[in-house]
């Protein structure tokens, strides 16, 4: 059996400022360093073969933070825009309060939780789902099928994509599913069998 953990960044600016902050990069608080210590130290009984983030500061500091607590600061590590989060289009650099006052909370409910919902000028979780999973199976995949442990750290949208596919979520279920910011999710992966199994917390 490998290991896939998955992890999404730290607590960012906007997210302190309740903005949407789709791919803007915006930098990690103090808070979100913390969680991402946190998570190293969740982690701390673990080995990784190698690691995989976005090419978006807050999940790459995140990962380095993770990594400088659990001793593996020179792991392999791939970054790919693939990983990135959902472009917000329009919505982007809004407050979120401002936005359900502009265009209704349902409206922006569907925008932010709903599979197909796409935000003007945006991405949905769909066009999401449609680059993290090719890439999750050419680049990721192939790691754990040879028996490597990998860690992987991300963001809300484009983890709740691989969500998906590894829990298979569907569509409507997964409005209702949010990623805590630092808090690991781990699975074991069957190399006879190819599932996944999300390992108790």
């Amino acid at each position: 059996m490998s290991l896939l953990v998955i992890v999404r960044h730290g607590q960012s600016q906007w997210n302190l400022e309740n903005r949407f902050t789709g791919n803007v990069d915006t930098p990690l608080t103090e808070l979100g360093r913390h969680e991402a210590r946190e998570a190293g130290v969740l982690l701390k009984d673990e080995h990784f073969d190698v690691g995989f983030t976005s090419v978006l500061q807050r999940a790459i500091e995140t990962m380095n933070i993770i990594l400088h607590e659990i001793g593996q600061e020179g792991l392999s590590i791939e970054r790919s825009a693939a990983l990135n989060e959902r472009m917000y289009g329009d919505l982007q650099g809004m407050n979120k309060h401002e936005a359900e006052g502009r265009f209704g909370a349902e409206q922006v409910f569907q925008w932010r939780r709903s599979y197909d919902n796409r935000p003007p000028n945006g991405e949905s979780l769909a066009d999401t789902y449609h680059r993290v999973i090719p890439y999750f199976e050419s680049a990721i995949l192939p790691c754990l099928q040879a028996n490597k442990n990998v860690l992987v750290v991300a963001h809300g949208n484009s983890l709740r994509a691989l969500l998906m596919k590894l829990e298979s979520i569907s569509p409507a279920d997964i409005e209702k599913v949010e990623l805590a910011t630092g808090i690991p999710r781990q699975y074991t992966f069957d190399l006879a069998t190819g599932a996944f199994a999300l390992r108790p917390k």
